[in-house]
C-alpha cells in the first residue's frame, strides 16, 4: 500500500467473521479502516502491535440491548468495551428512549433506562444529534420501541387494543424514526404497554420496514413460557404477513414445566426460514432478568432482586427471604418492592445449548446497565461464550462463535462495513488470548471485567488496552 497507514497488526491468527477458520496474517489499519490482509512486514507504519499467540477478530456486535441511556451517561461504555464489545443495537424489547418527549407514565419495562426525565427525545434526530455532539466510546444502532411508541400515541390506557387513529399515528411516527436513521422495529409482547397489542396492530407497523430497506423487526415475544410455541407461531405469522426480516430475541423456554420445548421451537423456525428471513438471539446464562412483576413469579425456580427504588436495602437479596422477613407472599413482596428490577433463574441448560448451537443464532447480552446488581451478563457475556462454549465445552468452534458475535450480526441487522476483517471495512478489532479469555463476573460480584481481552479498538482508535479505558470516544450512531 502506498504511504504510511495508522497501525499493523502482526502475526496474529486472523479469525474474521465469516465462519471460516483462522489464519496467520498482518492486518493493518489507516483512517479508521482495514487496509490491508496479509504479510506487511515491509508495510510502513506509524505502530506496530505484536498479535503472537492471540486472536485478531473483528469487533463483537450485541445485537440485544438496552443501553440507550448508558450511551449517555456513562459514555466509556466499560462493561462493553472490556469484552470485546464495539457495537450495541439500543431500543429492544419495545423500549427506546426516542422518539418520546416526555412521559409521567412508568409501566414495566421502562424503569429500566431510567427516570421520566430520561425520555426528553422527541425524535431520533435529537438522540442522535445528542449522541454525535458527544460520542460514546462503542457505536451504537437504535431500534424503535413498539411500546415507546404506544406510549406517545395512546394518552389512554395502554392495556387496549389501539384504535386504528392510533396505529396510524404510531406508523407515522416509526416512519419518520426510519427516516432519520433508525434501523428497526422493536416489540416487548410480554410487558404491560403491549400486552393488548394484537397481531394486526404489530403487522400494520412492521409493514412500515418495507419503506426503509435492511430495516428489521425484533421482538420480546408475547410468552416465553408455557405458551412460547404459540408466541413463535404468532411471530412468524407477523413476519409473513408483513414481509419483515425478524429476530426472536433472547429465546429461551421459561420455566421447569417448558424445559425441552426448544426441539420443537427450533424445528418451527428452521422450516419457517426455507421461505421466510427469522433468525433469533441468546445470551449465554440460564437465569433471565428483567422488571420485578407478579406475573413472572410462578416461572421461576428462584428470583434475586436486582434493584429496587423504594428498597435498595433489598439489593441482592432473594425474593422469597424477603418475603419471609416481611411475613408476606412473594407477590405482596414484589408489588411492595416495585418500581424493582429480578434475576429469574428458570432456565436449562440442554436448552441453551441446542439454541445457541443453532447456525442463524447470533449473540446477545440483554444487560441492564445502571443498577448496582446487575445480572452478570451485563460484564460477561462474549467472554463467557468464548470460554465455557468454545474452550471449555467445545459446543462451538472458535470461527462459529466469532461469526455468531460478528459477521452474522452485521448482515441482519444490515450493517454492511462491519462485523468482518476485510479490506475498506470499518476497523472495529478485538484482539485476546483464547486460553485466557474468560468472564470473572458473577451474580453475586456481576460488576467485573473479563480476562484475556487484550486490545480493543473502534473505528480504528484503540478504546481498550490490557484492562484499561482509554477514553477514546470514536462510536458514531450507525444508519443503513
Amino acid at each position: 500500500m502506498a504511504g504510511k497507514v495508522d497501525l499493523v497488526i502482526e502475526n496474529a491468527l486472523v479469525v474474521d467473521g465469516t465462519g471460516w477458520p483462522g489464519y496467520g496474517a498482518d492486518v493493518s489499519v489507516k483512517d479508521g479502516k482495514i487496509a490491508e490482509i496479509g504479510v506487511l512486514s515491509d508495510c510502513n507504519s506509524r505502530e506496530r502491535i505484536n498479535g503472537t499467540g492471540l486472536v485478531l477478530c473483528p469487533g463483537f456486535i450485541d445485537v440485544h440491548t438496552h443501553d440507550d441511556v448508558a450511551l449517555l451517561n456513562t459514555p466509556d461504555m466499560p462493561f462493553k468495551l472490556s469484552q470485546g464489545v464495539t457495537t450495541v443495537i439500543a431500543g429492544n424489547c419495545g423500549m427506546s428512549v426516542a422518539p418520546l418527549a416526555s412521559t409521567d407514565r412508568m409501566p414495566p419495562p421502562f424503569p429500566w433506562l431510567g427516570e421520566p426525565d430520561v425520555y426528553r427525545f422527541p425524535t431520533v434526530a435529537d438522540y442522535r444529534a445528542e449522541l454525535e455532539t458527544s460520542p460514546a466510546a462503542v457505536n451504537v444502532a437504535l431500534l424503535i420501541g413498539h411500546s415507546t411508541l404506544r406510549l406517545g400515541a395512546m394518552p389512554g390506557d395502554l392495556a387496549a387494543a389501539a384504535t386504528a387513529e392510533e396505529i396510524d399515528a404510531m406508523a407515522g411516527q416509526l416512519n419518520n424514526a426510519l427516516s432519520q436513521g433508525a434501523i428497526g422495529l422493536s416489540s416487548g409482547l410480554e410487558y404491560p404497554p403491549a400486552e393488548q397489542a394484537t397481531m394486526e396492530e404489530m403487522v400494520t407497523l412492521a409493514k412500515v420496514l418495507s419503506r426503509h430497506p435492511d430495516s428489521i423487526y425484533t421482538t420480546h415475544m408475547r410468552d416465553e413460557g408455557e405458551k412460547v410455541v404459540d408466541s413463535v407461531r404468532e411471530t412468524l405469522e407477523t413476519g409473513r404477513q408483513s414481509g419483515a426480516k425478524v429476530v426472536i430475541s433472547h429465546h429461551k423456554c421459561a420455566g421447569p414445566k417448558n424445559y425441552g420445548l426448544s426441539t420443537k421451537t427450533l424445528n418451527m423456525i428452521a422450516e419457517a426460514q426455507e421461505h421466510q428471513d427469522v433468525t433469533l438471539d441468546v445470551y449465554p446464562y440460564t437465569a433471565s432478568s428483567t422488571s420485578l412483576i407478579p406475573k413472572f413469579i410462578d416461572d421461576a425456580e428462584s428470583i434475586l432482586v436486582s434493584w429496587s427504588t423504594p428498597h435498595p436495602e433489598c439489593e441482592g437479596k432473594l425474593l422469597s427471604d424477603i418475603a419471609t422477613e416481611w411475613n408476606c407472599s412473594e407477590l405482596e413482596a414484589a408489588e411492595k418492592l416495585y418500581p424493582a428490577g429480578a434475576v429469574y433463574f428458570q432456565m436449562d441448560e440442554d436448552d441453551l445449548r441446542r439454541i445457541m448451537a443453532y447456525p442463524t443464532t447470533m449473540i446477545g447480552s440483554d444487560g441492564l446497565p445502571g443498577r448496582s446488581k446487575p445480572h452478570p451478563r451485563l460484564w460477561g457475556t462474549f467472554p463467557r461464550v468464548l470460554s465455557r462454549y468454545v474452550r471449555e465445552q467445545a459446543l462451538l468452534s472458535l470461527q462459529h462463535a466469532i461469526r455468531k458475535m460478528t459477521g452474522l450480526s452485521a448482515e441482519t441487522f444490515g450493517l454492511h462495513d462491519r462485523g468482518l476483517i476485510y479490506p475498506g471495512f470499518a476497523a472495529d478489532l478485538v484482539l485476546f488470548d483464547p486460553q485466557k479469555v474468560a468472564d470473572t463476573a458473577t451474580f453475586e460480584e456481576p460488576e467485573s471485567p473479563a480476562a484475556g481481552i487484550r486490545r480493543v479498538f473502534v473505528n480504528g482508535e484503540l478504546a481498550w488496552a490490557d484492562g484499561i479505558s482509554t477514553g477514546s470516544r470514536s462510536g458514531r450512531f450507525l444508519t443503513h
